[in-house]
């Protein structure tokens, strides 16, 4: 099994971890118990504190041809866990000084309707841009089996707010969560950079952090290796549902990857691997939007760069949730108690946010 150093190191140091950690695994163990199966899907679930992985775990299957266990190299479709890695890709550009993130749409796209001109890079990340929802825009599939079903990408996002004369709200006016952001935001690297967004990605953040396996998963193009599918409980049993129309798009939530690989890129984020602190900072920084106008949850929203950055329970955190066909994910990064949560699921009964924060709350009530 190709498995992190440290995770195996848990596997055979089980009990001896837990207690280092100060938590029971069997406590963590049992907030999963619904996802315990050798026939369903499930998920898999990773803790790391002060540095180490203290509990990785698989539960269920990766899908119901093979009823393959879930483990710790299992890929799963990280949905809008992706932003975080769409947003570092734009970092490093500004980084290497090819962008600045005060850039207008229109100086990266001359063609782009004049409404561009008031879009800053800044605002799509943080979204504030106002833009027209993609979903809203495309034409329906009309019940089509996914193996049939028509894919928009990232590039027939940009081609659909093309054809749009406005945006919803004054750019920097309102916060409002928005996939088509960042599905621009992808082709804004394309453009700056010369290569394809999932080339991008693997030069200069997977394969310098030797996350393996994890990619921008483009159909026909590349495999995920040890692959999760998603699925959906129906009232005949569970079937897989993994595809949709937007399933193609990368920039919002196309990549795959796993609690191995995830552990790797935490200890990117710890120490700075990519950007320095100083760098990092912008992401880290909530949006100023005017008073009482930016709702998320019945509360003001506060979003960096791919980063939910309001508090829980007292505890300063940086998290983002994922959510679409067949998945569920989530990660919880709260970094004054050096505690990272990690839940993958491939199923849509159930919520990974949810479950990553009774794990949170086993750490933090101590």
């Amino acid at each position: 099994m190709k498995l992190l150093g440290g995770i195996v190191l848990l596997m055979m140091l089980g009990s001896k971890i837990g207690a280092a950690a100060q938590v029971d695994p069997a406590k963590i163990d049992a907030i999963f118990a619904e996802l315990k199966s050798d026939a369903a899907p499930g998920g898999a679930v990773l803790v790391i504190k002060d540095g180490r992985a203290v509990f990785a775990r698989g539960y269920g299957v990766t899908d119901l041809r093979s009823l393959a266990k879930i483990d710790t190299h299992t890929n799963f479709r990280l949905a809008s866990v992706s932003k975080q890695f769409t947003a570092m890709a734009v970092m490093l550009l500004v980084h290497d000084g090819k962008l600045r993130y005060g850039d207008r749409l229109t100086d990266v796209f001359p063609d782009f309707p004049a409404y561009g001109r008031a879009i800053t890079i800044r605002h799509l990340l943080n979204h504030t841009s106002g833009l027209q929802d993609y979903e809203d825009l495309m034409s329906p599939d009309n019940g089509a089996s996914p193996e049939k079903i028509a894919q928009i990408k990232d590039a027939g996002v940009l081609t659909l707010l093309k054809q749009q004369t406005g945006t919803k709200f004054a750019p920097g006016t309102k916060w409002e969560y928005s996939n088509s952001g960042y599905a621009v935001l992808a082709m804004v690297v394309e453009k700056v950079s010369g290569k394809a967004f999932g080339q991008f990605l693997q030069e200069r953040i997977f394969g310098l952090l030797k996350m393996q396996n994890t990619i921008a998963y483009e159909r026909g193009k590349n495999e995920v290796p040890h692959r999760a599918y998603g699925h959906a409980r129906k009232e005949a049993g569970w079937q897989q549902t993994d595809q949709s129309s937007t399933s193609a798009v990368l920039g919002d939530g196309g990549i795959y990857s796993s609690l191995d690989d995830l552990t790797r890129w935490d200890e990117a984020l710890r120490h700075h691997r990519l950007l320095s602190e100083a760098e990092m900072r912008p992401a880290l920084t909530p949006a100023k939007l005017p008073a009482g106008n930016a709702p998320f949850r019945n509360k003001p929203a506060e979003y960096g760069f791919g980063w939910f950055l309001d508090s829980y329970t007292g505890h300063a955190r940086m998290w983002h949730f994922g959510e679409t066909v067949g998945f569920r994910t989530a990660i919880q990064r709260f970094v004054d108690e050096k505690l990272t949560i990690i839940v993958l699921c491939n199923r849509e009964d159930v919520s990974a946010e949810a479950l990553s924060l009774k794990v949170a709350e086993l750490y933090l009530s101590r």
